[in-house]
């Protein structure tokens, strides 16, 4: 198949990178011409040429973004035909998302909200999981492709719903690396050796996948961004407006936005956001364990 793909970031890159590998002609267009070298194989475009496939992926870093590629008369879905299928797959509000499908109904055009949950790892892995809603042809028509990067497709509704439930998951997760900076700081100011701290939490009742995930990094005290302290300031204020929307009190979800938010106001913006352990250790005076 020929797909349109827009936006070659830290997920985009390896899930185009996916469907090239699987056979499919590939074009793709970002804001920066330079980051199509990251997907060998894919041929470069713009916006109309985009615009003319069957079968449209976006993956854009947020709201801003995707409103300005594709709402508006100039906009990729003003151009795409009839029958065409948008995939968007960027943690975005639900709130701009419904505008996207108010859009795209008005043109005849299936959209799937497909917000995909894992981490530059996972993508690389084709291990990503898809939480997706929409019209049950629209999935159909784009599952198939979903396949070549995701291991779990979960179809959750036909509107809205993969948005709200992306940004639970998500406060669950940027919950847990707050949480893990507090109790693991305390851990180590009450004397408890680092590697004692992490062989214990991983086989503790307080272990989880998220957790097994970030030992390895943890023990080598290497933050590098899987995904930024800056990005989920942007998800965990996502999830607190999305709250606030329909009525549901997010006093933990906006304690946690706060922490991030003080923290990316630091060194500490552009690392891994289970970076938050850094900064829990510096406000109880520590350095690094030995």
């Amino acid at each position: 198949m020929r797909i349109g793909w827009i936006g070659l970031g830290k997920l985009g890159a390896p899930m185009a990178r996916h469907l090239v590998a699987a056979g499919h002609a590939v074009l793709a267009f970002d804001r920066d011409p330079g980051r199509l070298a990251a997907v060998p194989g894919a041929e470069a475009a713009d916006l109309p040429g985009v615009a003319a496939c069957g079968v449209v992926v976006t993956s854009l870093p947020d709201d801003a973004a995707l409103a300005a590629v594709a709402l508006g008369p100039e906009g990729l879905l003003a151009r795409m035909a009839p029958d065409g299928v948008l995939v968007e797959t960027s943690t975005v509000s639900p709130e701009t998302s419904a505008a996207l499908r108010e859009a795209a109904e008005a043109g005849g055009i299936l959209y799937l909200a497909a917000p995909v949950s894992g981490s530059t790892a996972t993508a690389e892995a084709a291990a990503l999981t898809l939480f997706c809603s929409g019209p049950e042809t629209a999935l159909e028509r784009a599952r198939p492709l979903l396949a070549t990067f995701a291991r779990t497709i979960h179809a959750v509704g036909p509107g809205e719903e993969a948005r709200f439930l992306k940004l639970a998951i998500n406060h669950f997760v940027g919950s847990t690396a707050q949480v893990a900076a507090e109790a693991l700081t305390l851990a180590r100011r009450g004397g408890v050796a680092w590697d004692t701290v992490l062989a214990v939490l991983g086989s503790s009742v307080a272990a989880s996948p998220l957790v097994a995930y970030k030992l390895d990094p943890l023990r080598r005290r290497d933050f590098s961004p899987a995904f930024s302290i800056a990005q989920m300031l942007k998800d965990m204020s996502l999830g607190v407006a999305a709250g606030e929307a329909v009525g549901v009190a997010m006093p933990v979800a906006a304690l946690v936005r706060d922490l991030y938010a003080a923290q990316a106001g630091t060194d500490l913006r552009d690392l891994d956001f289970f970076a938050a352990l850094l900064a829990a250790e510096r406000g109880a005076g520590l350095g690094e364990p030995d």
